[in-house]
C-alpha cells in the first residue's frame, strides 16, 4: 500500500469493528481528504459516521471532544499541523484535561490525525513537523509515522486508546509504498519503538521522515549504527533506546524540527542524565535550523537533515570523539 492507503485501511478496520468510531474533517467525505487518507470511508459507513465540516478547526475539534467524552470515538483530520494552532485550546486545556479534572470518571478516546513537514513545497505555514506543540502537554500521546506500514499500526492504536492521541503524517511519504501487515496482527502498541538497522558503532534515533535518511546514511557508511524508528514520542521507548546506546557508547538523534526546543533534547538529556559513564563521546543532535522552513526547492532541501548529511556528521563523531558544527555554523551562516 501506499502510506494514504495505509491510513485510510487503518481507519475503515476500526470503523467496521467498532460502531462509536466517526470521523470528523474538511474534505474528508466527498473529496476523501486532500491527500485521499479517508478514501472510500463516506461510501462505505455514510455521513453520519463520515462528516465533511466548517472551516473552523475549533468547532469541530471541539465537538470531537465532547463526542469522545460521551461515548463516541472521533478521528479528527488538521489538514496542515499549524491548522492546529488555532485549536490547541480545545486539544491542550479541555480534552487533555477531562480525565485528570473528573477524578479519572471521563476518558476522552479522541484521535487527532494532521499532515506534516517540509519537502513538497508548501511553504513556511504549511511545512512544519511541531511535535513540541503537543509533547509537552501531560494528558495527550503522540505518534509520528514513517511509512505505510507503522501509519496503519499506530492509527489503529491510537482510536482504540482512551487517551487522546496526535498521530503526525509526514505528508511526503504519503506516496511511499510498502508491504503492510493488516488486522490486529498489524496493531502497533503506542509508546514502542522499531529497530531498523543494527550496527555497533552508534544509536542513531530518529522519527517520521528522518527515519529515511538515517538508514541510507547507515547503509551508505564505513560506520555501523542501530537506526531506532522512535514511532511514539510520548510516551516513547527508554528500553530500546537505552539498551542501544549501553551497547554502542554514542547517541545521535536526527531531527526534522529546528534546533532550539526539538524533541532530541529530551531524549539527549534522558541518556546523560542516566546513562552518562556508559557514552562513549558527547550526544549529537542533527537537527534543521533555527530558522522559518524556505520555500524555494534548493533551500528546502538544504534545510532538512539529508541522508549525506547525517552520514558525514556521524563518521566525524567517531573519528574526533567530539560534536562536529552543524552546517550553517560551519558555513558561517547565522539563523
Amino acid at each position: 500500500m501506499r502510506m494514504n492507503q495505509a491510513i485510510s485501511a487503518a481507519i475503515a478496520d476500526e470503523m467496521r469493528s467498532d460502531p462509536d468510531v466517526i470521523v470528523l474533517g474538511e474534505d474528508i467525505a466527498v473529496a476523501e481528504g486532500p491527500f485521499k487518507t479517508s478514501a472510500g470511508l463516506l461510501e462505505e459507513f455514510g455521513p453520519l459516521r463520515v462528516r465533511d465540516t466548517p472551516i473552523s478547526e475549533m468547532g469541530f475539534l471541539g465537538a470531537a471532544v465532547g463526542a469522545a467524552a460521551t461515548g463516541l470515538r472521533p478521528v479528527v483530520e488538521i489538514m496542515f499541523v499549524e491548522f492546529l494552532g488555532v485549536a490547541l485550546d480545545q486539544l491542550s486545556t479541555e480534552g487533555a484535561k477531562f480525565h485528570y479534572l473528573s477524578g479519572g470518571l471521563v476518558k476522552v478516546p479522541l484521535t487527532v490525525r494532521a499532515s506534516v513537514g517540509a519537502g513538497l513545497g508548501f511553504g513556511t505555514q504549511h511545512s512544519q513537523t511541531l511535535e513540541s506543540w503537543v509533547v509537552g502537554t501531560p494528558g495527550l500521546k503522540l505518534a509520528v509515522a514513517s511509512g505505510p506500514a507503522n501509519a496503519y499500526g499506530l492509527m489503529r492504536a491510537a482510536i482504540r486508546d482512551d487517551n487522546p492521541v496526535v498521530v503526525l503524517e509526514p505528508r511526503r511519504l504519503y506516496a511511499q509504498r510498502e508491504e503492510v501487515t493488516v488486522g490486529e496482527e498489524g496493531i502497533i502498541a503506542l509508546g514502542t519503538a522499531r529497530q531498523a538497522v543494527s550496527g555497533d558503532d552508534a544509536t542513531v534515533v530518529a522519527l517520521g521522515s528522518t527515519v529515511g535518511a538515517a538508514t541510507e546514511a547507515a547503509a551508505a557508511a564505513s560506520w555501523s549504527a542501530d537506526v531506532i524508528d522512535l514511532q511514539s514520542l510520548q510516551p516513547w521507548d527508554k528500553n530500546m533506546v537505552y539498551e542501544s546506546v549501553a551497547r554502542t557508547g554514542r547517541l545521535v538523534t536526527v531531527e526534522e524540527n529546528p534546533l532550539s526546543g526539538g524533541w532530541g533534547a529530551d531524549i539527549v538529556a534522558a541518556v546523560a542524565s542516566d546513562l552518562f559513564d556508559e557514552l562513549k563521546a558527547p550526544p549529537l543532535r542533527i537537527t534543521a535550523p533555527d530558522v522559518p522552513v524556505p520555500f524555494g526547492k534548493e533551500l528546502e532541501e538544504r534545510y532538512m537533515p539529508s541522508s549525506t548529511y547525517v552520514g558525514e556528521q556521524v563518521a566525524e563523531l567517531l573519528d574526533t570523539g567530539r560534536v562536529p558544527p552543524p552546517w550553517w555554523q560551519r558555513e558561517e551562516i547565522t539563523p
